[in-house]
C-alpha cells in the first residue's frame, strides 16, 4: 500500500520514482527465481516418484543413451507395477538425485548403481539377486561363476537383449563358447554331441547359474546327467561295468573327440588302461601290420566290443565277460 500511495502522489520526485523502479524490479527478480527453482525442482520430484519419462527424455529412442527397449522386456512389464517399491528404472539403478545434476563439463553424474565395469560386481549381482533368488539361481552363491567374478551382466543385457532368457549372444552356445575356448574346439572334433549343430544347448547338462555338483551339473552326478537322454545305459545290470558305473568319464570325452563313441582313447588302449589280466587282456597291441594277416581283430572294426558287445553292462546269465 505504501508503494501504491508513493505510485500516484503527484509531488513525488525523481527519488520517489527511482524507489518505485527499484520495487519492480526486485519483484520480477524473486518471480523469476520462484519459477526458475519450480522448473528445476520438477525433475527431482518426479524421479524421486519413480517417472519413467524422465528417464526416457536422455535414454528414450531420441535420446543420446537409448535404452528404452527395457520397456519391451519382462523386466520393463514387470517394472510397471510389481517392481520393488514400483521405483522402475530405480528398482534396479537405485535412487540417485545426482544423476540429474550436471557437472560444467556437461556430462550427467553416473546413477548410484551402474552395471559396468565401474561397479563392483558384488554390488551389481546384489541388484539381480533382490528378485532372482529361486529356483535356478539358488546354488549361485559359492558357484563356479560367482568366484570367477562374473556378474549377470556379462551374460544378460536388460536394456538390448538379443536372445532368449536376456541374453547378450543371439544363443546360449555362442555365449558361452565366447569363454569357455576349449569346449568351442572339442564340439567341433569328428565325433561330439549335436551342440555345434544347435540341436543341444549348454543349458541341457549345465547350470551357469550354480548347481551342487562339479561342473555346474544339473544332476546329481555325471552318469544322473547322461541318462537323462541315455536311459538305456541306465541298468541296473547283472552284470555290472565297473568304470561305467562309477562315471561315464572315464571312457568318454563329453563335449567331443577324435575317437568314436566320444572315447577317450581309441580301442584296445583305451581298455587295456584298466585290463592288465595275464594273457589276451594285457597283449600288447601295437596296431601294425595289414590283413589277412599281421592284424589282429581286436585292432579292427570295433576292436575290443566286436566281442565285449555289451560294454555298459549285461543282463545275460552267461555275460559275465560282457558279450552277450
Amino acid at each position: 500500500m505504501f508503494v501504491c500511495a508513493l505510485a500516484i502522489n503527484p509531488s513525488v520526485g525523481v527519488a520517489v520514482r527511482r524507489y518505485r523502479l527499484l520495487c519492480v524490479w526486485v519483484l520480477c527478480s524473486t518471480l523469476s527465481n520462484i519459477a526458475v527453482s519450480k522448473e528445476n525442482a520438477a525433475p527431482a520430484e518426479a524421479y524421486a516418484t519413480g517417472d519413467p519419462q524422465v528417464c526416457l527424455s536422455c535414454h528414450g529412442p531420441n535420446g543420446p543413451s537409448p535404452a528404452h527397449s527395457i520397456l519391451t522386456t519382462p523386466h520393463g512389464r514387470a517394472a510397471s507395477g510389481n517392481a520393488p517399491n514400483e521405483q522402475l528404472c530405480q528398482s534396479c539403478h537405485g535412487p540417485s538425485q545426482e544423476h540429474l545434476a550436471r557437472y560444467s563439463n556437461g556430462k550427467p553424474a553416473p546413477t548410484a548403481i551402474g552395471f559396468n565395469n565401474r561397479t563392483p560386481v558384488a554390488l551389481q549381482n546384489a541388484q539381480c539377486l533382490a528378485c532372482h533368488r529361486k529356483d535356478n539361481n539358488t546354488h549361485w552363491q559359492g558357484s563356479a561363476h560367482e568366484r570367477a567374478g562374473v556378474a549377470c551382466s556379462s551374460c544378460h543385457s536388460l536394456h538390448n537383449p538379443q536372445g532368449k532368457s536376456l541374453l547378450t549372444s543371439p544363443t546360449e552356445t555362442e555365449l558361452c563358447l565366447g569363454c569357455h575356448r576349449e569346449t568351442r574346439a572339442q564340439i567341433h572334433k569328428t565325433s561330439a554331441h549335436p551342440i555345434a549343430e544347435g540341436q543341444m544347448g549348454c543349458k541341457e547338462c549345465h547350470n551357469p547359474h550354480g548347481s551342487s555338483t562339479d561342473a555346474l551339473l544339473l544332476e546329481n552326478s555325471v552318469n544322473d546327467t547322461c541318462y537323462r537322454c541315455h536311459g538305456e545305459k541306465r541298468g541296473p545290470f547283472l552284470w555290472e561295468h565297473a568304470p561305467v558305473r562309477e562315471s561315464c568319464a572315464n571312457c568318454h570325452t563329453p563335449h567331443g573327440s577324435v575317437h568314436q563313441a566320444m572315447l577317450r582313447s581309441r580301442g584296445p588302449f583305451l581298455c587295456q588302461q584298466c585290463h592288465l589280466a595275464p594273457y589276451h587282456p594285457s597283449t600288447n597291441y601295437s596296431g601294425a601290420g595289414t590283413p589277412p594277416s599281421g592284424a589282429s581283430h581286436s585292432m579292427l572294426a570295433r576292436n575290443c566290443m566286436n566281442c565285449h558287445t555289451q560294454v555298459h553292462g549285461s543282463n545275460h546269465p552267461s555275460g559275465i565277460r560282457l558279450t552277450r
